[in-house]
């Protein structure tokens, strides 16, 4: 818990939503076995398959550019080790919906196992889909939010078009992260925050 209130103290935890949902979703339940000494690490660390689960401040950061609420339906992009995907869960709640795409199966079988821990799976709240997220997912379009943990050379036209107007992408391009707010059905805001490191996106 100290991790949390170093997030809050340090101003990259901010809205009330997104803290009790950091405080709720223990990160240990999302590492390896031989990682859960480090949960409280502030960096990101390795689960595997060439993955990593993000660092903590990272995490923090994104959602509250996501601004992700009750109710809302959200695109979940290289899940990996689940936690993002049960950070959205919580705040979404019973009347949201989470999808969570990761390429690796391995991946996909290993966060849908980590957030099973927190009932969100059988109550329908997370589902998890081995694919390519890069395709964005058709099938449940379109989304309130989409949220990406893997860097991308450029946006996927897919991922603009599977967005609500009014919606948000939240995404890593090169080593920068960068806000997309759609504005009407042809305009896009985009703001660049520069600065990070993300494991590469995987395409098909």
């Amino acid at each position: 818990m100290a991790l949390v209130e170093e997030l809050i103290k340090e101003g990259w935890l901010k809205t009330p939503e997104v803290i009790s949902a950091f405080k709720k979703i223990k990160r240990v339940d999302f590492l390896p076995e031989d990682l859960k000494d480090l949960a409280e690490l502030n960096e990101a660390l390795p689960i595997n398959y060439g993955q990593t689960i993000s660092q903590p401040l990272v995490v923090a950061f994104m959602l509250e550019l996501l601004e992700p609420k009750k109710g809302e339906k959200i695109l979940d992009i290289g899940s990996g080790s689940g936690w993002t995907s049960a950070l959205l869960g919580e705040i979404v709640g019973q009347k949201g919906r989470v999808i969570a795409i990761d390429i690796v199966p391995e991946l996909k079988e290993f966060g849908k196992k980590n957030v099973g821990k927190y009932n969100f799976v059988e109550k329908g709240i997370v589902e998890f889909i081995c694919a390519d997220g890069s395709k964005g997912y058709e099938k449940e379009a379109p989304f309130d939010k989409i949220l990406v943990s893997a860097t991308a050379i450029r946006i996927p036209d897919s991922w603009k078009k599977q967005l609500k107007v009014g919606g948000r992408i939240v995404t890593p391009i090169n080593s920068s992260i960068w806000l997309f707010i759609r504005k009407s059905e042809t305009e896009f805001d985009q703001i660049e925050y520069p600065g990070f490191i993300f494991v590469p996106l995987i395409e098909k």
